[in-house]
């Protein structure tokens, strides 16, 4: 936009009366402002004169750069103007001679020139004060970003049932985004190894997680690797920060040396290091303090506001449910795995007519423990009760369960049954006794003096025989039953040749099922079993999981018998 006029006897335009342009601009409450083509002020209103702090009399006949000289590079965009008469709009950032709180003023300024007879005689300037306006908007944008973080955060932290995991994902969420270096720090569970105990007044928590953004993530190890005990003194901001529940924010460069050596050697060593300040916030969960997490900002960053305060306490509280949920899982699973191994120690044994080889393998980590059974009870006249199950869904509950099914099961082995009528009876059991989780099983009956074996299966895979020396295995078809626990009944018996040496391999869905695979292929892959005449059993169930084993997503428990050759092997007597 060009002004034009003619000229007054001092080159401004004929328009520039003093009392004209007063009236006009005084009362405005933009700060204004006319200069001559040599950058001087030849008017200033009174919205400028409170905006500089300075009176309409410094202003006049002084040029820009002499009345602000702390604002730099303005001249030249105001020459530019004066130059081409294309109006400018800057952003000025600095400081004015009015008293103010902020460190740093914004404004913004749109140049005009004024034009007299077609040439540029002058400028006129019009300002506005954006310091708020950009406050806010950046104010809003960080809390756009908050926001982001803690959105992302949901789907970053937790992924897994592991407590170290969640640990290290939390740790690595938070650097360098939120700050430079991270660390988890949560109180240890009980251990099966002594632990030394920690001085009277001081914390021990186990280092879980530590991580720092590039040359920091190997310097700040000196702090305590993870899986290392670290103790906090009682003066130490993660200390107060448990004992308050409240987050600590601890600014190194002012912290006051020597209240405590374990306080002041680490505070030492991390401004040693350009770190210079530790926000402490507690992870809880159920009112339950879990442990902390420290978030540390090194020389260039920010120092920790008001705001980051609250993003980083509810990340904490989410971080908190993840970690709970974790180490409840932890907790879970072990007694699960305990009981499970408790029931699945050997079958009863030594036995004096066949040969038994169990393994268990539980699923990769993250899957929860299962209800898979195996058994071998020894009958009448020789015979051999073998029992394979699976308890449906995981869990203590799915353990639990197939404690009830194994201990049922022995109960009516007693009755020297036929297979069917064995599982008849333990499926009518099930349904009235109320457990309400079915399970598959599979029942074989071995004769060693009749050479035979009698198998029935309630929703079971079908077992394998393996003749010694043979090119391949049998996968012998059954009829197959509805599960236990439906009360459908309908089982059958199948008997299947089964001399000396013939090896029985029976085994649970883990070890064949496969997604994105048709079962019955997998199955049928078992045909390709071979066992050398005097083999042991160990070693084929060794072969079996080497090669079948890999990528369980379910656990896989196997059982392998074979009818001894010779004579039998009698039991010692009980020592009276």
């Amino acid at each position: 936009m060009l002004l034009q006029a003619d000229t007054c006897d001092d080159g401004m335009p004929s328009f520039f009366d003093p009392k004209t342009v007063a009236a006009l601009f005084d009362g405005n409450p933009a700060a204004v402002a006319v200069l001559d083509h040599e950058l001087r002020y030849t008017y200033v209103n009174p919205a400028l004169e409170r905006l500089n702090g300075l009176p309409a009399r410094s202003h006049i006949g002084r040029t820009f750069s002499q009345v602000l000289p702390g604002l730099h590079g303005q001249a030249a965009a105001l020459r530019d103007v004066l130059a081409d008469g294309k109006p400018r709009e800057v952003t000025i950032s600095g400081r004015t001679w009015a008293p103010t709180e902020e460190e740093q003023q914004l404004w913004r300024a749109t140049y005009h020139r004024l034009d007299a007879e077609g040439e540029g005689c002058g400028l006129m300037a019009i300002v506005v004060e954006i310091t708020d306006i950009a406050r806010q908007r950046e104010e809003l944008e960080q809390a756009r970003g908050h926001v982001a973080l803690l959105s992302t955060a949901a789907v970053r932290i937790g992924t897994t049932l592991d407590m170290d995991t969640t640990c290290r994902e939390l740790a690595d969420f938070v650097v360098p985004d939120f700050a430079d270096v991270a660390a988890v720090d949560v109180f240890p569970a009980e251990v099966g190894h002594s632990v030394r105990r920690p001085e009277p007044g001081v914390v021990r928590l186990r280092r879980a997680a530590l991580r720092g953004d590039g040359d920091l993530d190997e310097q700040v190890q000196r702090f305590g690797h993870p899986g290392e005990y670290v103790d906090f003194a009682a003066d130490s901001a993660v200390t107060r920060c448990l004992l308050e529940n409240e987050p600590v924010v601890d600014d190194w460069e002012n912290h006051q040396r020597g209240r405590s050596t374990v306080t002041s050697d680490r505070i030492t060593a991390s401004l040693a290091l350009g770190l210079r300040q530790a926000l402490v916030v507690p992870l809880t969960a159920r009112s339950r303090p879990l442990g902390t997490l420290t978030l540390i900002r090194a020389e260039g960053s920010p120092l920790f506001d008001d705001q980051d305060v609250a993003v980083a306490r509810e990340l904490a509280v989410r971080a908190g449910v993840a970690l709970d949920h974790a180490r409840r899982y932890d907790h879970e699973h072990s007694i699960a795995r305990e009981l499970q191994r408790s029931l699945l120690s050997e079958p009863w044994g030594p036995h004096s007519h066949v040969e038994v080889a169990t393994r268990y393998l539980p699923a990769d980590e993250g899957v929860l423990v299962g209800g898979d059974w195996f058994d071998v009870v020894p009958l009448q006249d020789g015979r051999h009760l073998k029992a394979m199950g699976d308890v449906m869904g995981h869990g203590v509950e799915a353990a639990v369960a197939m404690s009830q099914y194994r201990s049922l099961l022995r109960l009516l082995a007693q009755e020297d049954l036929p297979p069917h009528r064995i599982l008849e009876q333990l499926d009518t059991m099930v349904e009235r006794s109320g457990l309400d989780r079915a399970a598959t099983c599979l029942l074989a009956v071995v004769d060693r003096f009749a050479g035979v074996c009698e198998v029935a299966s309630a929703g079971h895979l079908p077992p394998v025989f393996i003749d010694p020396g043979a090119a391949g295995a049998r996968v012998v078809p059954v009829p197959v039953g509805p599960p236990l626990g439906t009360g459908f009944g309908g089982y059958r018996t199948a008997s299947v040749p089964c001399g000396p040496g013939t090896v029985l391999f029976m085994y649970t869905d883990g070890l064949v099922e496969r997604r994105g695979e048709d079962i019955d292929v997998s199955v049928q892959r078992l045909a390709s079993l071979t066992m050398p005449p005097g083999g042991r059993l160990e070693d084929l169930l060794d072969r079996v999981l080497d090669r079948f084993g890999e990528d369980a997503e379910d656990d896989i428990a196997v059982l392998a018998s074979r009818i001894r050759e010779g004579p039998p092997v009698v039991r010692p007597a009980p020592a009276e």
